[in-house]
């Protein structure tokens, strides 16, 4: 009866050992990866970004031309229609013989303005931009965690310690420096400018 009970022990501790042997090393693969992930999302934030924010630039370029050639020839039709002047008057007349393919092409294509829109699907991105990193980075933050708490707590610290496992490092940051002080600058809300 003895010998079933060391048998059972002695297989369980094998169990044991092989499952938490490959839980340190599937973790270690896990916080490589989301490392790498990441890097991934800085450098789709580095391409995206730059790309959105001279779209919306263009975007909002463009509607501020047909407003300000609205508001143009609103003014030459305002000035004109209170002289008597006919090269006013056909100057107005010019300004609105101009401006109306323009509009016309804009409604066609485009019924409404959408500036408000293009800028809300930027914020949009940015916020998800943001979000992805924030992600990845708690991703590596918790997997180093729990395999640094496993290092440190009994038993699995003695069959980490057989084979060699070190502590990860998760995310390096300095543990002194401004980056632990808010500085005044900092608790302002940052601008884009588009």
């Amino acid at each position: 009866m003895i010998g079933y009970i060391l048998i059972a022990v002695l297989v369980f501790a094998v169990f044991y050992t092989i499952s938490l042997y490959n839980w340190f090393q599937t973790t270690q693969a896990r916080i490589v990866a989301s490392i790498q992930e990441i890097g991934n999302q800085l450098k789709r934030q580095a391409d995206l970004i730059p790309n959105l924010e001279s779209s919306v630039k263009g975007y909002l370029k463009h509607e501020k031309d047909i407003f300000n050639d609205i508001t143009s020839a609103r003014k030459a039709i305002d000035s004109a229609a209170g002289s008597s002047d006919l090269q006013k008057i056909e100057k107005a007349s010019s300004a609105i013989s101009s401006l109306v393919p323009k509009l016309q092409v804009l409604v066609e294509s485009n019924p409404e303005m959408k500036g408000v829109e293009v800028v809300s699907r930027l914020m949009d991105e940015l916020r998800d931009t943001s979000d992805k990193l924030m992600y990845s980075r708690r991703l590596v933050i918790d997997l180093s965690a729990d395999f640094n708490q496993k290092l440190m707590t009994f038993p699995s610290n003695i069959f980490a310690n057989m084979f060699g496992f070190k502590t990860q490092k998760g995310l390096d940051t300095p543990q002194t420096g401004e980056h632990l002080e808010v500085s005044a600058g900092e608790t302002k809300t940052p601008k884009i400018s588009l």
